[in-house]
């Protein structure tokens, strides 16, 4: 399900409540632990952080028009998505979440290459997201980014 918003207070209003606390509390954790340089907007109908033009003036290599992206959150029909460029760019990343996740969650991890889906939010593991959201700076994100996607 995709939203229609240009603001994050946008897609929020528009979201079924019982789906509102659990993004509005993924969003907390993303803005309390997100290293800075990262900006907040709406993008491919979901909330997400970027690499800002002002840091990053290529841009996405699919539209140089658009900021560089980095993590977006949505809610989808059946599951909540944490959608994290880091763990699909870095296998390190990957395995060490992947590690990590039955540490934090009894459920079994749902993941795609860079997709987590949540089908019940008492299982989203705000700490451990938190933990990786800290691992990747902007400038350690393009490196990254350059090294193993762009082409």
């Amino acid at each position: 399900m995709q939203y229609k918003a240009s603001t994050t207070q946008e897609y929020i209003d528009q979201l079924p409540e019982e789906r509102k606390e659990v993004i509005q509390k993924l969003l907390k954790t993303i803005r309390d632990n997100i290293p800075e340089g990262f900006e907040e907007t709406i993008g491919y109908g979901m909330i997400g952080f970027v690499v800002p033009h002002s840091l990053y003036p290529a841009g996405y290599h699919c539209d140089p028009g658009l900021p560089l992206p980095f993590l977006n959150i949505a809610s989808q029909k059946h599951f909540v998505a944490l959608y994290h460029s880091g763990i699909y760019a870095d296998k390190e990343m990957h395995d060490w979440f992947v590690g990590e996740y039955p540490k934090h969650c009894k459920t079994k991890l749902d993941m795609g290459k860079s997709c987590v889906r949540f089908k019940k939010p008492d299982d989203i593991p705000y700490e451990l997201i938190a933990e990786l959201l800290t691992k990747l700076t902007p400038g350690e994100w393009i490196a990254l980014y350059e090294k193993n996607i762009k082409r």
